[in-house]
């Protein structure tokens, strides 16, 4: 896409953000894009640059500062059992990023059907909490790099309200920061609850692979077509 440009901060709803404007006319459909841990909103950007122009580009920043342009969605410790998330900013997260949602669909008009919620690391994370307890608010998730919080099973829907939404999950084979047994575990998480989901692994560390973009959007294509 050409002429692309990226709005200066907007803190007029639940959480900042940027949006991704063009002279294509009213958006179709809502790509909203989280960052990972330590982060911005600018990070997935040049992801959000390479989506159709009908498309309104969402890049969020989550609420926690950890820095001048570090940011994060909740704290998290790693240690030799894993990684050790702060499960209650976790949930005040998840609540207002699904607020956030409901904002963003009532100001564009567009509809759940036509929006997808995906990010990098933790970012995946928070994306995989909204399809699985909120999955009305959604057509699909995309855990870029990312897993699956164990912990919010209790809040998941019903099977027939996840029969609605689907999900994408890309690792890296050499993931170094989440190995890529998350993606497994994910993957079986969501074949166990019945999401229909896509699991592809590439080769690379802890990223967005060139081939992981590419996929990721051609299923948003799909997805929202």
């Amino acid at each position: 896409m050409s002429d692309i440009t990226w709005s200066a901060l907007r803190t007029d709803l639940s959480l900042p953000f940027r949006t991704m404007t063009s002279d294509t006319g009213p958006a179709k459909r809502l790509l909203i894009l989280l960052h990972g841990v330590g982060g911005n909103e600018t990070n997935l950007a040049p992801l959000g640059s390479a989506v159709a122009g009908d498309t309104r580009v969402i890049l969020a920043r989550g609420p926690l500062s950890l820095g001048p342009t570090q940011h994060a969605w909740f704290q998290v410790s790693f240690g030799p059992q894993g990684p050790r998330p702060d499960l209650v900013a976790a949930e005040k997260s998840r609540q207002q990023l699904a607020t956030f949602i409901a904002e963003l669909q009532a100001e564009y008009a567009v509809a759940p059907s036509k929006t997808i919620v995906a990010g990098f690391s933790q970012g995946g994370i928070m994306s995989a909490s909204i399809g699985l307890t909120r999955p009305e608010l959604v057509a699909g998730f995309g855990i870029l790099s990312g897993r699956i919080l164990p912990e919010i099973r209790p809040q998941v829907a019903d099977r027939a309200a996840l029969a609605k939404v689907q999900g994408f999950i890309g690792h890296g084979r050499e993931d170094t920061k989440l190995v890529v047994e998350w993606a497994h575990r994910a993957d079986e998480m969501l074949t166990e609850l019945g999401v229909t989901h896509e699991t592809r692994l590439y080769p690379g560390d802890h990223g967005i692979a060139p081939a992981m973009q590419r996929d990721f959007l051609a299923w948003f294509e799909r997805l929202t077509a």
